[in-house]
């Protein structure tokens, strides 16, 4: 591959804010989501490759098999997310480049104050000789999943640009909304056709991940009563301290994200607004067993019931929907993705690590 064209690319589609925004009923939820996937689009188009967005921001291409027989052989698919998290701005990013990196604490121009130290990723002396690419401390970067779009786009460059490489059909996936776990929701299977899908949304060189998370999302109301506070006595029920009890309730030292960490399922308050008269929260429900998604949200009904008898007239619903599921389970049906991927690094004269992700992913 052309590594200077690769940063390019990145620094390229890191500048376009595709932040998700979580609730929103439009779906891609972001405007910058369809800028880039037009982008996507006139570039492939411009390497001769067919591509197109469909109308759900979703982009689709296909490089033509160039040998014998392709019929015979398995579609394969390269995915990966326009969109980047919505808990940081992905507005005005200012990425940082170092090249030829030296080792010690990186310094973020934006924010000097915010310092990347080795102490705390000791990962960094392994990257020494490497092109780091930071941003100025004061927005998201959006390297998830930026940098994967950036090396399938890269990687189809290649391939037609050395047509003596022989391949069967390839498949180009970018989708919206894998931030707020919708990326899969517009995508048709049907219309892909491939025999395996690798998406490029991982963490670092050599490493294939053959376990995510399963997700649900509980969404939780909260309803009281307001009334002007200086007749409140015997009447108003406050939604805002029943909500307080009910995070008070759920565990700390085991089911919550600081207290976990390798297999350890999890739930997660991570959003709440409203008042006194209704409170909304949203709970992040995770765990690699699908069947203990059911006993999490079991939990946080079970403590809704104990809150609404120690605050009467008040009433909490808790509803769930599901966001993803463990790509183990689908692997399970297709082993060769995995042993091909192997084989892959090994020709490189690379050796793969199998991992699991705490996390979730378009795959």
């Amino acid at each position: 591959m052309n590594r200077h064209r690769l940063l390019e690319r990145f620094l390229q589609y890191a500048q376009i804010d595709t932040t998700a925004r979580d609730g929103a009923d439009q779906y891609p939820s972001s405007p910058g989501q369809l800028e880039l996937g037009r982008l996507l689009v006139e570039q492939l188009q411009a390497l001769g490759i067919q591509a197109k967005q469909n109308q759900h921001g979703i982009v689709l291409a296909t490089i033509a098999a160039n040998v014998p027989q392709a019929d015979d052989l398995p579609v394969v698919a390269l995915c990966a997310h326009l969109d980047t998290s919505f808990e940081t701005s992905g507005a005005g990013v200012k990425p940082q480049v170092i090249y030829d990196y030296q080792g010690g604490d990186i310094v973020l121009p934006g924010a000097p104050d915010r310092v990347i130290r080795v102490a705390d990723n000791p990962e960094l002396d392994q990257l020494r000789g490497c092109t780091l690419v930071t941003s100025d401390g004061t927005t998201l970067l959006g390297a998830d999943d930026k940098a994967g779009v950036a090396v399938i786009m890269e990687a189809a460059a290649w391939l037609m640009e050395n047509p003596q490489i022989g391949h069967g059909p390839i498949r180009l996936v970018f989708t919206c909304d894998e931030e707020i776990g919708r990326g899969v929701e517009k995508l048709d299977l049907q219309q892909i056709g491939a025999t395996v899908c690798y998406t490029l949304d991982g963490r670092g060189a050599d490493e294939i991940d053959v376990e995510t998370f399963s997700a649900d999302l509980a969404s939780v109301v909260i309803r009281g009563k307001n009334i002007h506070p200086s007749i409140g006595k015997g009447r108003m029920i406050n939604a805002l301290r029943a909500a307080g009890a009910l995070l008070a309730r759920l565990p700390r030292d085991r089911l919550a994200p600081e207290a976990t960490e390798g297999r350890e399922g999890f739930l997660h308050p991570y959003e709440i607004s409203g008042g006194v008269g209704e409170v909304n929260i949203k709970v992040l429900l995770r765990d690699f067993d699908t069947a203990k998604l059911a006993e999490q949200a079991e939990l946080l009904r079970r403590e809704a019931e104990g809150v609404m008898g120690a605050f009467p007239g008040a009433t909490i619903e808790v509803q769930t929907r599901p966001q993803y599921r463990n790509m183990a389970e689908g692997l399970k049906r297709e082993p060769r993705a995995i042993a091909y991927a192997q084989e892959a690094l090994r020709r490189l004269g690379r050796t793969a690590k199998l991992t699991f992700v705490r996390g979730g992913t378009d795959g």
